[in-house]
């Protein structure tokens, strides 16, 4: 009896293990195909197995193409005035809208807080005519501020992680605020917003990381030469036919730099904003 329990216990074992073993190729798969093509040839890429290491880890000339052919530098400027508007506006917006509802009853605050619920079960692609015929409407296609716009929502994800941060900050603050004559805006400014600032890096990385990757917003509504992002820069290295892909391998590794390093620094803060308030 003992001997068919620790039998199972070792089966139940080795399948864990395997299942991490799938697990770890899956992941790490896509990450090896990118990084041993990146620094292939043309001639290794066409000749050379897809899963073979190049002849020479120190071949750069890959990225210096890449970066030139992809105007890399217009890019990411694009991409950094896109993300800081965006930050800016969406935080200011969503912090406000969270110490209102946190805070503060009135009518109407359940159904507010169910409806932005509701519109995360509604697919994206059934608003894109809207949303294009509404910023086509006002002007902004072809325009930095277009994409701007439609990434300020407040997201649901900001909205809980905002409002577990304020729910979790004394009443007795404001109370005290209050006896001291501040105003309602200057106990956000002053006492809220300061409190809040592990919840706000928290969305600045997700919110960051989303729009950074995100490229059917500005293929769609920026399709001028000039405003094009890190996202769509990879599309310069394919034609009608076929694709540049020792190229794109490169160009995709000069992309993933700015992310990856911003999440081995700041991924405590992802997990300290996403948890809070859910143990208490």
């Amino acid at each position: 009896m003992v001997t068919q329990k620790n039998g199972a216990q070792i089966a139940i074992q080795t399948l864990k293990y395997i299942s991490l073993l799938i697990a770890v190729f899956v992941i790490l798969f896509p990450p090896y195909i990118i990084v041993v093509n990146s620094f292939k040839t043309k001639e290794e890429f066409l000749n050379n197995p897809t899963l073979s290491l190049p002849d020479n880890f120190l071949n750069f000339s890959n990225f210096i193409h890449a970066f030139k052919q992809a105007d890399m530098g217009l890019a990411f400027g694009n991409t950094l005035i896109i993300i800081a508007l965006t930050l800016i506006l969406n935080i200011f917006l969503g912090s406000a809208f969270c110490y209102a509802v946190g805070r503060f009853d009135f009518r109407g605050k359940g159904l507010i807080v169910g409806l932005f619920l509701f519109a995360t079960i509604i697919p994206q692609i059934t608003t894109q005519v809207v949303n294009f015929k509404t910023i086509q409407g006002i002007g902004l296609t072809n325009n930095l501020l277009g994409p701007v716009l439609l990434y300020i929502g407040a997201d649901i994800m900001q909205i809980y992680i905002y409002l577990q941060f304020i729910r979790n900050i004394p009443n007795e603050l404001d109370e005290s605020a209050m006896l001291e004559g501040a105003s309602l805006f200057r106990i956000y400014r002053s006492i809220i917003f300061p409190l809040l600032a592990p919840a706000t890096a928290t969305i600045v990385i997700l919110k960051t990381i989303a729009i950074y990757n995100d490229m059917f917003t500005p293929y769609l509504y920026l399709p001028r030469q000039e405003h094009v992002v890190v996202s769509t820069s990879l599309m310069r290295f394919f034609g009608v036919n076929s694709g540049d892909w020792q190229m794109v391998s490169s160009a995709i590794m000069i992309i993933m730099i700015p992310t990856a390093i911003l999440y081995l620094f700041l991924q405590r803060y992802i997990f300290a904003g996403v948890t809070s308030g859910a143990v208490k």
